[in-house]
């Protein structure tokens, strides 16, 4: 049996309609609420090879505050922006569904995660 993860935000309409897609789907994931409990720069690393993203900007929610704040639209080191995303969760695209370790997708818009189901 497949075997799902969701890093959620419950206060995200777009992570709940994904989380409901994958409910109503049969599956039962495992809910991780990233701003609660963030993922390590090491994860983030992972998530970001199984999307496929070379840049982590990519995976950056580049209009909030904090990424001003911090300078990080002048910061092109990769590991400088792992770091970013580790250290201020609220920076990390949601929500991501990995499959099985191995396959993910961000659930923006939700119909994305059809393609690990």
């Amino acid at each position: 049996m497949a075997r799902y993860e969701i890093f959620h935000n419950p206060r995200c309409t777009k992570s709940r309609e994904t989380l409901a897609r994958l409910t109503d789907a049969g599956v039962t994931p495992t809910i991780v609420e990233y701003l609660k409990d963030p993922p390590t720069a090491a994860r983030l690393r992972e998530i970001l090879k199984l999307l496929g993203f070379d840049d982590p900007r990519a995976l950056m929610r580049t209009k909030e505050p904090v990424y001003a704040e911090l300078g990080l639209g002048e910061v092109d080191d990769p590991t400088k922006l792992v770091a970013a995303m580790a250290a201020h969760p609220v920076l990390i695209e949601r929500p991501i569904v990995v499959k099985d370790g191995k396959r993910a997708v961000v659930g923006r818009p939700p119909e994305n995660v059809d393609r690990l189901l």
